[in-house]
């Protein structure tokens, strides 16, 4: 970003917290599935456990790099955000074939909108 006029920065930094907040939900909502995942069931269940808990740490680890101040590259804030948007919507079209995991794949497509909203304002 070049000399940015108090809007645009304004709209980064609402961007930057939007896109943390929604990594924070994702976390917690992926954390909260792969916990209620049998972990002894079938192979596919093992999976969704396993991609749940990956994603919420990718989105852990996204929100930890938004929220540092220090002056970050942002080629890499791009690569971290294109990597948990493409995770979260992985693990969105996992949740969608589980039964009762409706919210956890929605919090996870509002994850990934995020990313997707905040990457467009680094034009």
């Amino acid at each position: 970003m070049t000399s940015p006029t108090s809007q645009q920065l304004y709209r980064f930094l609402e961007d930057r917290f939007a896109c943390a907040q929604a990594c924070t939900e994702c976390a917690r909502a992926c954390a909260v599935r792969a916990s209620l995942v049998d972990p002894d069931g079938t192979e596919r269940h093992e999976r969704v456990r396993r991609l749940g808990i990956m994603c919420a740490e990718v989105c852990d680890a996204t929100c930890h790099v938004l929220c540092e101040e220090s002056r970050q590259d942002e080629d890499e804030i791009r690569v971290r955000l294109e990597w948990c948007r493409s995770v979260c919507l992985e693990c969105a079209r996992t949740f969608d074939e589980q039964p009762g995991a409706e919210s956890a794949a929605a919090t996870c497509r509002t994850c990934a909108d995020a990313c997707s909203e905040f990457l467009r304002s680094l034009a």
